[in-house]
């Protein structure tokens, strides 16, 4: 087992990108050769030593056997683990923008928020979040209709606008809060949220699964079919208790479920039940 240990000593104002720094491309390097290494930053380079002293320890043979730690207030350090398909990092503070982008396999732990396009386009592995991230978690990126395809995003605090937009695999879980269109265009996969929901979840889906455990402010009109289920099973879940199962959306003659929990979203309930 290998461990590389970033311990920040500068901060920039303008965003250092960390996609070159993942198991898969790193694995072989000693301190000597992170010495070497210039990081991007904007339209330059600059070397990594100016910001960061790099500890290594133990050998590694393969990307797997790899964990990077990287220490101090990352929150302009954008790209952290973006499309690495191996290995393990560990973030020990709040991070910038694309935190997982394209990400295959491994972990990442992020000890604090993520900023907005966590997990975006993810193709597999866990990224998990312990405290908030912004809009576009596990979205697809600007011109494109494809996001998240696999993995899993693990939300410990809540999530901005658009959690899971073109969602076409995986599975995002939030326990607490998300804010408007969760789910929008999704076609696949499965979103929880524990907490509320603001308004309009899985506007435009397809297909694949909504659970919302919380309070929900405003529902689509294009939810039709309201039924009550007990303990459904959903994507290979069990949920125990009742809720309110909608078919939707119509306007794009989806076949997408969203679930509420009854108990808290008793204003959704016809007098039949």
């Amino acid at each position: 087992m290998k461990t590389i240990t970033f311990n920040q000593k500068q901060t920039s104002t303008i965003g250092l990108e960390f996609d070159e720094l993942i198991p898969d491309k790193i694995y072989t390097w000693e301190e000597v050769d992170f010495l070497k290494y210039e990081v991007p930053v904007g339209n330059s380079r600059f070397p990594l030593s100016s910001y960061f002293d790099v500890e290594v320890s133990g050998n590694a043979e393969t990307p797997e056997e790899v964990k990077i730690v990287i220490n101090g207030d990352l929150t302009r350090v954008k790209y952290i683990g973006s499309e690495m398909t191996s290995g393990e990092i560990v973030a020990n503070s709040s991070v910038d923008l694309h935190c997982g982008a394209l990400m295959e396999g491994g972990t990442i732990t992020v000890n604090g928020d993520a900023e907005s396009y966590a997990g975006r386009e993810m193709k597999g592995g866990i990224l998990t979040i312990k405290g908030n991230t912004r809009e576009f978690c596990g979205a697809s990126y600007i011109g494109d209709w494809r996001g998240m395809t696999g993995g899993i995003i693990e939300v410990h605090g809540s999530a901005g606008k658009q959690l899971g937009e073109c969602l076409t695999g995986g599975e995002i879980r939030v326990k607490g809060n998300a804010d408007i269109l969760a789910g929008i265009h999704m076609t696949k996969g499965l979103i929880t949220i524990e907490g509320d929901v603001t308004r309009w979840p899985g506007g435009q889906m397809q297909g694949g699964n909504i659970v919302i455990n919380g309070k929900l402010s405003r529902l689509l009109e294009g939810f039709v079919d309201a039924e009550i289920v007990l303990d459904p099973e959903v994507a290979g879940k069990t949920f125990s208790g009742k809720y309110i199962k909608y078919v939707g959306d119509i306007a794009r003659n989806g076949k997408g479920n969203l679930y509420l929990d009854a108990e808290k979203n008793r204003n959704f309930l016809s007098e039949n039940y």
